[in-house]
Formats: structure tokens, C-alpha cells, sequence
């Protein structure tokens, strides 16, 4: 990687620090990691305060409510964390099954939260400094207020056309919370959370215990039996998140590292596994070949995950089979020439926030999320903790191993990544963005490992996405020869002018005991070095 050299236009540069580093979408919580980090904290005190802050910094994507997922590396040794919640003990999901999908909003898509378990599971492993000190960021924005970001705010208003026409009690709170009178910040403007503010005080004071066995679990079954929920204090006082083996493919020296399901960071791995099979190699980055090749392999790949990822208790057949290389090989001898139609898969049917941190031989790649935006438009009364809507995740069709259940983990679409190199740690990445979560990991995977970017170049570079039903996406930044191409040979293409469904990321490896960090331009976010 040359340091130096900047193929894309970016407003960002690699940025090097000897002790550590900290990245995220939003400068006040990057701010917050870096704070944890002068003051002598661990890489993981950095994530949880980043974490936090970003609870209240970009409500647009991620709360109290939402989930999250973690890979821990440690010296030499790499942890994952799944903090995903299951679906409530009570939820009477015949109600759904034969439906066209489950409900976006209200109860019927809220599952347990786990992000606070994940929050407190990391910081009693690694945690040096107090729990309470490591909250206090996130404390102090939302008491005092914080200026609404740009990108924030454009989300906000995303979020107001699509709440509009919402009613009843079930989403009055939270409507009266983040829409006061129906508008949503601009930005620049200091928003407040007062209720967020006492909410996360007294997690600092009690600990997640609060959160999952007292004050608010008891708040919330109050709500939810008003309203018509599912979820009870039960369904959270029974909750733990839960330690996993990460996966791994690889390209060359380059591992890229995805955590098991119920997320969808295999299929990231299988594209990475069918392309090794595919004369990828000596296509420039910028060619209609190298673009066609990841394209039908990332076809291939979600052809798989959706149709047997869900809860591991629930998977029909083991994740190994959707890595197996025999499978890959086989898989990757349907791409030809020309564009293929959604394949089906080959095997028997068996809104989000990222953020990186580091601290000397320490990193850490976290991912919290409410799902849809806001989530599932329902708020705890008097918390300021919105919930997520992760079971709009389940299927709906009786045969589905991913089917909606009670007490059930549902597919999830956030995914934590992790490189390694040489058999060794070398760096967490990520990239938020629903199903284009996968699609970035490759591309990032590939810019590192095949094309020799630098983070910052691998994160500028203009991306591609496979959408619902095989149309496939352009940035801007496509040469229109690579557009024109991927058309004729079939690909149904659409370039957006500006902006778009692209994902945002962070980046940060380790070279030569120094840390490299880079920021998404797509986001209002930075990295900061120490």
C-alpha cells in the first residue's frame, strides 16, 4: 500500500498513529473514543463510548433498542461477540405465516435489544477505565444537546416522509421524541434527549442490570401491555449475548474474517471463495471484466445466505457447507459472459452504525443497529430509548428455516469485519448499509488485497451493489465504459447521480506497529489518531 497515492478524489488522507486509533460516522463520537484513549483506556472503553455517543449522535440508525455484533482482537488472539436479540416469548407468529412480509412498524417487529448487553460483556473482559467514565460522553450529549450533523439530518427528514401518517399510542412517544411536531432537525441545530440522558445515567450507575432486569425492562412490559407488545421483562431478564468463532476466506495473504450466522457476513465469504475460482486476477480495477466477475459472484453468493441463514438452532445445514471450496468451484462455473438471471441457490433449502477502535496490539470492529432507521417507531415512554424492527427480518413463508418463531433469533443484515494478514491480526473494517453490508466487505477486501489500495483509497473508490431482483447499482464514480459494458452484456444498470445506497465504513490496520486509519467520505464521520 502507498500511503501517498490517492487514485479517487477523497477529501480524507490515511491518517498514522503510534498508540491508537478511533473511527465512526460521526466526529463527536469519534471525539468521545478518543477521549477514552488520552485518558489511558483500552481499545474496547473507546467502542463502548463511541458506541454510546452514538446512541444519541445519530438516532437515525441505531438506539438503546438496537442490536449489535463485535470482533475482538487481542494480541494475537480474535474474539466475536453476537449480541443479537431473539424474538418475544409471546409474539403469536401464526398471525404472520402466509403473509406477504412482516409488519415494518410497531410491535410485531420488535425483538429483545442486545446492544447493552454487548456494551457491558466487552467492558467487563477489557474494560480499564469505569464504566461510568466511559458512558459519561454519550451522557453529556444528550443532556446538554449536540449539533445535528449533515448526513444526520438528511437521514432525519428521510425518516419524517416515511413516519408520516403514523398515529395512536403505540408510536406517540416516540413520534413527540423525534419529531416534535412532526418536523426533524436541520442541521447544525442542538437536539436534546433529556429522557436518553437519565436513561443512559442509569446504566452508568447500575449497569446493564437496569436496562435488562430493572427500571426499564419493567417501564417496558408496562408499554407493551397498554399497546398491544409482545415483548416482557422476562424476555430481557432472560437475555445474554453470546462469544463465537469468527470465519474466515482468504485472497492471497489477505483473511478476511465475518462472524457466523444469524448475519450475513457469509455471504461476503462464499463471493470471496467463488471469485479465487474466477480470472478475477489481472483485470484492472476499473474494467468491465473485474466489475461483471464480483457482480455475478456476489448474485451467487445471496442466492445461498438468504434462503438458509437464520438463528444457527434453526439452520438446516451447517454454515461449513456454504463455504465448502468444492461448492465454491462448482458455483462459480455458472458465470459466463453475459449477465445471469437471480440464480437459485445451489444447496438443499435447509439502519446502522459502524465503528473501529485501537490501542496498541488491541482493536476492535463493532456494529450496532436499529435496523430501519429509527427502527420499529415505537419508544419506551419516559426513556428516550427507541426499538428496534430486526424481526421485519423473518420470513413469512411456513417452510423457511428462517421462518418468524417466538423466542427466535431472526436473519441479520448487520456484519463486523475484521482483516488479517499473514496469519495475524491486522485490522478491523466495516461498512453500514443493509444488504449492501456484504457487497462492501468484498469490495474492500478486494481494493486491499487484490488492487493495493491504501484504507483511504479502498473506502474512496466508487462502489457497486446487487439489488432485489438483480439490478445492479453504479456510483457516479463508475467509468460510464464499465456502465455501458456491465448494460450490454445484460446487467440491468442504474447510476445514481449523487449519493445512494453505498454504504459508509471505517478502516483502520496496523503497519509496522503503527495504525492506519481511514474515514468513509460518504459521512459526516472522521477518524482521529493518537
Amino acid at each position: 500500500m502507498d500511503p501517498i497515492r490517492y487514485p479517487y478524489p477523497s477529501r480524507k488522507h490515511v491518517l498514522f498513529g503510534a498508540r491508537g486509533a478511533v473511527a465512526t460516522s460521526q466526529p463527536l463520537a469519534t471525539s468521545a473514543g478518543l477521549g477514552m484513549l488520552e485518558r489511558g483506556g483500552s481499545a474496547v472503553d473507546a467502542a463502548v463510548a463511541m458506541a454510546a455517543a452514538l446512541v444519541v449522535c445519530e438516532p437515525t440508525s441505531n438506539g438503546l433498542g438496537s442490536d449489535a455484533f463485535a470482533i475482538v482482537a487481542d494480541g494475537e488472539e480474535v474474539f466475536g461477540l453476537n449480541a443479537s436479540g431473539p424474538s418475544p416469548r409471546a409474539l403469536p407468529s401464526e398471525r404472520w405465516l402466509g403473509a406477504a412480509a412482516m409488519p415494518r412498524w410497531g410491535w410485531p417487529s420488535v425483538t429483545v435489544p442486545g446492544a447493552v448487553a454487548a456494551w457491558q460483556a466487552l467492558h467487563e473482559r477489557w474494560g480499564r477505565l469505569p464504566w461510568s467514565e466511559v458512558l459519561a460522553p454519550a451522557i453529556r450529549y444528550a443532556e446538554e444537546g449536540f449539533p445535528v450533523s449533515p448526513e444526520t439530518a438528511r437521514a432525519w427528514r428521510r425518516a419524517a416522509r416515511a413516519y408520516r401518517g403514523l398515529e395512536g399510542e403505540v408510536h406517540g412517544y416516540f413520534l413527540e421524541t423525534f419529531f416534535p411536531g412532526g418536523y426533524a432537525p436541520a442541521p447544525g441545530e442542538v437536539w436534546r434527549n433529556p429522557d436518553l440522558a437519565a436513561s443512559l445515567r442509569r446504566i452508568a450507575e447500575e449497569g446493564s442490570g437496569w436496562f435488562y432486569r430493572g427500571g426499564f425492562a419493567e417501564a417496558l412490559e408496562r408499554f407493551a401491555r397498554a399497546t398491544g407488545g409482545y415483548l416482557r421483562a422476562a424476555d430481557l431478564a432472560d437475555y445474554a449475548p453470546e462469544w463465537v468463532m469468527p470465519l474466515a476466506a482468504r485472497w492471497g495473504e489477505l483473511e478476511v474474517l465475518e462472524l457466523p450466522p444469524n448475519g450475513q457476513g457469509v455471504a461476503a465469504l462464499l463471493a470471496l471463495k467463488i471469485l479465487r475460482h474466477l480470472p478475477l486476477e489481472g483485470h484492472p480495477r476499473e474494467s468491465l471484466e473485474a466489475y461483471h466477475l464480483q457482480i455475478e459472484a456476489m448474485k451467487l453468493a445471496f442466492a445461498d445466505v438468504p434462503a438458509h441463514v437464520t438463528d444457527p438452532a434453526e439452520m438446516r445445514l451447517p454454515v461449513e457447507a456454504l463455504l465448502d471450496e468444492d461448492y465454491a468451484r462448482q458455483r462459480a462455473r455458472l458465470v459466463g459472459r453475459e449477465a445471469m438471471a437471480p440464480p437459485p441457490s445451489g444447496l438443499p433449502r435447509g439502519g446502522t452504525v459502524y465503528l473501529a477502535a485501537a490501542a496498541g496490539g488491541q482493536s476492535v470492529s463493532f456494529i450496532q443497529s436499529n435496523y430501519m432507521g429509527f427502527g420499529a417507531a415505537v419508544a419506551v415512554p419516559g426513556t428516550g430509548a427507541a426499538l428496534q424492527n430486526r424481526g421485519a427480518g423473518f420470513s413469512t413463508d411456513p417452510e423457511h428455516p428462517g421462518r418468524v418463531a417466538p423466542a427466535k433469533r431472526p436473519f441479520h443484515t448487520i456484519i463486523p469485519g475484521f482483516f488479517a494478514k499473514d496469519g495475524r491480526p491486522w485490522g478491523p473494517f466495516g461498512l453500514m448499509g443493509g444488504f449492501m453490508q456484504p457487497q462492501g466487505h468484498l469490495q474492500l477486501a478486494l481494493n486491499l488485497g487484490l488492487y493495493d489500495l491504501n484504507p483511504q483509497s479502498a473506502l474512496d473508490a466508487p462502489r457497486w451493489q446487487v439489488a432485489e431482483g438483480g439490478e445492479v447499482w453504479l456510483e457516479q464514480g463508475v467509468p460510464q465504459h464499465v456502465a455501458q459494458g456491465l448494460a450490454d452484456r445484460g446487467h440491468a444498470v442504474r447510476v445514481f447521480a449523487e449519493g445512494g445506497p453505498f454504504g459508509k465504513g471505517q478502516i483502520l490496520l496496523r503497519e509496522g506497529g503503527v495504525w492506519w486509519a481511514a474515514s468513509e467520505p460518504r459521512a459526516d464521520g472522521q477518524a482521529q489518531v493518537i
